[in-house]
C-alpha cells in the first residue's frame, strides 16, 4: 500500500539569523524568522509526511506555542516526524521538493542537503530530490522578504 503526502510552508526572511535549509547552514545575509530554526524545507517535508498518513501537520505535533520546541534544529523534527511514520508501518519511497527563493543560490549545497535528508528518511541521496526557483523578483519572494517550500512523498507500507 502507497500513500501519498504534499506539505508546503513559508517564512519571513529578516536580519539577525542564521539561514537554515533542508538541514544545511546557508551563508547569507538573512535568515528565516520562526519559532525554530525555520528551515522551511524541512518543515514541508514535515507536512508532507504527516499529511500522507493523515496525522495532522506540523504545528500539531510541534507546536509554536511550546518553549520546548523554541529554536529546535528541524532535523529533530525530522526525526520526530520519521519515527511517527515508522510507528505507522510505513517507509518513504522518494521525496520530491520545489524552493522558492530570490537568494541565495542554492545549487552548491544540494547534495549535502540531499545527504542530511536522506539519512533523517532512510533512503538514498537519489531518492531526495531538491529543486530551486526565483519568482522573478515579483512578490514577497522577489523581494528577498520570504521564501515558501514545497514537498511531495511517497510512502510504501513495510
Amino acid at each position: 500500500m502507497y500513500r501519498i503526502g504534499s506539505g508546503i510552508d513559508f517564512h519571513q526572511l529578516t536580519e539577525g539569523r542564521d539561514f537554515w535549509l533542508g538541514g544545511v547552514k546557508i551563508p547569507h545575509t538573512k535568515g528565516a524568522l520562526g519559532h525554530s530554526d525555520a528551515d522551511v524545507l524541512l518543515h514541508a517535508i514535515c507536512d508532507a509526511l504527516l499529511g500522507a498518513l493523515s496525522l495532522g501537520d506540523i504545528g500539531v505535533h510541534f507546536p509554536d506555542t511550546d518553549e520546548a520546541y523554541r529554536g529546535i534544529d528541524s532535523k529533530i523534527l525530522l526525526q520526530k516526524t520519521m519515527q511517527l511514520i515508522r510507528n505507522e508501518g510505513y517507509e518513504v519511497v522518494n521525496i520530491d521538493t520545489s524552493l522558492c527563493l530570490q537568494a541565495p543560490k542554492i545549487k552548491p549545497y544540494v547534495p549535502v542537503m540531499q545527504q542530511t535528508i536522506a539519512a533523517i528518511a532512510g533512503v538514498t541521496e537519489r531518492d531526495i530530490s531538491i529543486k530551486a526557483t526565483t519568482t522573478e523578483k515579483m512578490g514577497f519572494v522577489g523581494r528577498e522578504e520570504g521564501l515558501v517550500a514545497y514537498a511531495t512523498v511517497l510512502l510504501r507500507k513495510v
